[in-house]
């Protein structure tokens, strides 16, 4: 159930930060100094935050980014890899990039610098993408001799196309933000000093609108890219039907027809 009193979880790390308002929540990757690359601890915190945002009327959008301007997220930190005492802990890891893809709550991730490895693969988990001019985006570790594992293949090449995902994931090279739009890797490019202003824009829409029917569409657009097309179509016939019965999608009746804005809760 939702906790409408709730107060922001304790991350246990000054690397990641949570700060919450007009019902958005903005989540920072806070070390600029090594490019933000993501440690256990901050993947744990990372988890932390969005499991809060899902059970909170606080946060009804969330917008991720990192700190200082020449990052947002250069991925998992290399040097704590070697930390992992078998392949198997390895591959069982909390993985920051499934809590995104799970969050019920919408995400946007908004890309200043560098995007590489697991920071393109946190980004590929948000919801919606923009990036500013001075962005760039890469999927260096087949240059190291291994592969993405956050979902890198198939998050890739649904938004840019199997062949530019082949070539950024079999060469290792980095595109530029101008690329990134043309290839649909991200929806809009704006200025450095624009980017945060016009994410919490987005955010702050996404977030007055009616947050049942916002979490149904995300569960829609996942189906709509995984079923085939008539189970996709009756799938979205079942949620619009479930969403129809909702306290929400009444008030948005009441509303339109006295002509004011409406009230949506969100349960």
């Amino acid at each position: 159930m939702t906790d409408t009193t709730s107060t922001p979880p304790d991350l246990g790390t000054g690397h990641v930060l949570l700060d919450v308002a007009d019902r958005v929540a903005t989540l920072t990757l806070n070390r600029p100094e090594k490019l933000n690359a993501v440690t256990p601890e901050m993947s744990r915190a990372l988890v932390r935050a969005v499991q809060w945002c899902d059970t909170t009327d606080d946060v009804r959008a969330v917008i991720l980014t990192g700190a200082g301007g020449r990052a947002f997220s250069a991925g998992s930190d290399i040097r704590e890899l070697d930390g992992y005492r078998t392949p198997w802990e390895f591959r069982n890891r909390v993985d920051y990039c499934d809590a995104i893809r799970e969050a019920r709550t919408p995400t946007i991730a908004a890309v200043g610098g560098y995007a590489l490895g697991g920071g393109l693969e946190t980004a590929l988990s948000c919801d919606i993408r923009i990036a500013s001019r001075t962005a760039s985006f890469g999927a260096p570790e087949i240059t190291l001799g291994w592969i993405g594992g956050g979902g890198m293949a198939a998050f890739l090449s649904r938004a840019a196309g199997p062949s530019n995902a082949a070539l950024m994931l079999l060469t290792g090279d980095r595109i530029d933000a101008a690329r990134a739009l043309e290839w649909h890797l991200v929806s809009e490019v704006v200025g450095p000093g624009e980017l945060l202003g016009r994410a919490r824009v987005l955010a702050t829409v996404i977030a007055s609108r009616a947050p049942v029917a916002a979490e149904t569409a995300k569960i829609n657009l996942r189906a709509a890219g995984n079923l085939p097309e008539d189970q996709a179509l009756a799938y979205e016939r079942d949620l619009q039907t479930i969403c129809f019965a909702t306290e929400d999608a009444a008030e948005g009746r009441r509303a339109f027809a006295e002509k004011r804005p409406p009230v949506f809760r969100k349960a």
